[in-house]
């Protein structure tokens, strides 16, 4: 089951529950699928990984950008709630 996070643009951010590892967040339009785009999140920066959703190009820089200036957010819930 996946937690979301918000929603920017009309894009959902989300973790998926039984996934760990490596902080990252995944992106699609609507509601949580497995068809996403996903980005690294650390505390340098964010990387996109792939985008299976299919995310134009200009969506993708305003999604980074968002990624970006709330990278410490996203770091803090990702530690909740793999806690």
């Amino acid at each position: 089951m996946p937690k979301v996070l918000i929603d920017f643009l009309g894009y959902v951010f989300f973790f998926w529950s039984r996934e760990e590892g490596r902080p990252h967040v995944h992106v699609c339009k609507g509601r949580p699928s497995h068809m996403s785009a996903t980005f690294w999140i650390t505390a340098d920066g964010v990387e996109l990984v792939h985008n299976d959703a299919q995310i134009p190009q200009a969506d993708l820089r305003k999604i980074t950008a968002y990624l970006e200036s709330n990278r410490q957010r996203i770091l803090a819930a990702w530690a909740e709630h793999f806690a």
